[in-house]
């Protein structure tokens, strides 16, 4: 078995709305709450952070398993919303949703579509972001495949 093991340090100065500093290697910024959580909207935050874990992993999940087939790909993106929920003053992220666009190449075959639009939703049950998440916060795909014309 191997392990990886990611860190993160955290800095903050006390209450709400202060900003905060996090540093886990790459991702060095600061953090606060959103203004829609009447924030002072510095830096990134949780949820902004939560829907970029569970999107990054899934677009780059999709690529591999693009690649491994074999599928001609022309070019993919991917929008992502994230939904918070918050009733009698708890905050609770109900659903992301990922909306792929992935577009392969003019000699692909129909085939080949048919396959990219299984491996569009193997990709979400196969991240291990959504592994993570499964079972608290809803997924849900709205994707948008096809040939370059």
């Amino acid at each position: 078995m191997t392990e990886h093991h990611f860190h993160l340090k955290a800095d903050w100065p006390g209450g709400r709305n202060n900003v905060g500093y996090i540093d886990a290697g790459k991702l060095k910024t600061e953090i606060s709450i959103p203004k829609e959580m009447d924030g002072p909207d510095i830096g990134t935050n949780p949820d902004e952070m939560l829907l970029g874990a569970a999107s990054t992993c899934y677009i780059i999940t999709l690529a591999a398993m693009i690649e491994r087939a074999g599928i001609p790909l022309k070019e993919m993106a991917l929008t992502s919303e994230g939904i918070v929920d918050v009733t009698d003053g708890v905050f609770t992220y109900q659903k992301i949703i990922h909306r792929p666009k992935v577009v392969l190449k003019k000699d692909a075959s129909k085939n080949e579509l048919v396959r990219v639009d299984k491996l569009v939703k193997k990709a979400e049950t196969s991240c291990m972001i959504s592994k993570a998440i499964k079972g608290n916060v809803e997924l849900e795909l709205e994707a948008d495949t096809s040939i370059e014309e």
